[in-house]
């Protein structure tokens, strides 16, 4: 039976790590996060990350704008606190209403305020090896295999999906420890025998419990990016757990697993905004 990867006490971890830090250290942290429209997931999410900026000792300001908001408003607030030294992040809720250009959005953010780690720069920095926020899901990722002491160098890691939010960066992230990297996507040919070569397989392709024990390799670690509701409105991911869990060593249960480990990273970015921020060009 695999082990079950708990990212509630990993997450908790780190963010005990974090609220240290910032005592210890001091630091006067504040988070700026906007919200456009009130979409019930975003609602639950950024209540989430009030709960977690409290925990640690980092001030939050919420911006809750109507769903009719321009985006020549949402890109001015986010100009206003660019230029705010008092905010060492920013992060913009997505997904934004369909009238707001997210990528232009994302480019306006200061990369010294990216604690989102979307901006064009962040993700440049994280592909060349250059400091750099990293996007909060692939680094929560790497966080929850060391510290479950997975070894990452020299295995092959299959990642199945592609977008620029999880699978391009966790593919940067798996190669910095120097892992083996396929990625696989919609245009694979073959993908059960590309899965079942790997030793880590992480998957983030956003279909509920696309992923079953035939497309993995007896002993391999499975991480499980997605979020769904069954028919029963049970929360699952994209692997089916019963099914994949008796071949896997171990697993990421969805809820419980990766979800957690998003918002202990994002908390880890706004310590470390504080650091990015004192720099002066």
């Amino acid at each position: 039976m695999a082990i079950r990867i708990d990212g509630k006490s990993i997450s908790t971890q780190v963010k005990d790590e974090c609220r240290e830090k910032v005592a210890k250290e001091g630091l006067d942290i504040t988070l700026a996060v906007i919200q456009v429209g009130n979409d019930p997931a975003s609602s639950v999410y950024v209540g989430n990350k009030k709960k977690a900026c409290e925990y640690i000792g980092i001030s939050s300001l919420a911006y809750e704008l109507p769903e009719d908001t321009s985006e020549a408003e949402l890109l001015e607030l986010v100009e206003k606190l660019n230029r705010d030294e008092s905010v060492n992040g920013i992060l913009v809720q997505l997904p934004l209403p369909s009238h707001i250009d997210e990528d232009r959005v994302i480019q306006t953010i200061s990369p010294k305020k990216d604690v989102d780690g979307f901006h064009p720069q962040s993700v440049g920095a994280l592909s060349i090896g250059q400091p750099g926020f990293v996007s909060c899901t692939p680094a929560g990722i790497i966080q929850l295999l060391k510290r479950s002491g997975v070894e990452m160098d020299g295995k092959e890691c299959v990642i199945v999906g592609r977008s620029n939010i999880v699978g391009k960066p966790m593919a940067m992230l798996m190669l910095r420890e120097n892992a083996t990297v396929t990625i696989c996507h919609s245009h694979t040919a073959n993908l059960k025998e590309v899965t079942k070569r790997a030793d880590i397989l992480i998957v983030a392709i956003g279909k509920p419990k696309f992923i079953t024990s035939d497309y993995v390799k007896e002993g391999a670690v499975v991480i499980d990016v997605g979020i769904h509701r069954n028919e029963n409105n049970k929360l699952c991911g994209d692997v089916d757990f019963d099914d994949v869990e008796p071949v896997a060593s171990a697993i990421t249960p969805v809820p419980g697993g990766v979800g957690p480990m998003t918002i202990a990273m994002l908390m880890n970015n706004c310590v470390e905004a504080k650091n990015a921020g004192g720099r002066k060009e």
